[in-house]
């Protein structure tokens, strides 16, 4: 759903978000977000949100139960081994 909010740009480059902004992402004072730039237009996520949507982006290329981690683990202790 699209939702406009309207702000204004503070000092020190500072925006406001909106407290009804706030409640539809979750968003609590101290939270991590991210920012977007694309397109001549800036996104704001939340930091948890933009973690579950790379973890669905992998997830369509990493069969179930893959453990990339470890993968990734065993490669390194094995290229160490070999140095």
């Amino acid at each position: 759903m699209l939702r406009h909010f309207h702000g204004k740009l503070g000092p020190g480059g500072r925006i406001v978000i909106p407290a009804d902004a706030r409640r539809s992402l979750n968003l609590h004072i101290g939270d991590d977000v991210t920012l977007e730039l694309k397109d001549g237009e800036l996104r704001l996520f939340a930091t948890a949100q933009s973690v579950q949507r790379a973890r669905a982006i992998v997830a369509r290329y990493v069969s179930e139960g893959r453990d990339l981690a470890g993968e990734l683990i065993a490669e390194r202790r094995e290229e160490s081994r070999h140095e």
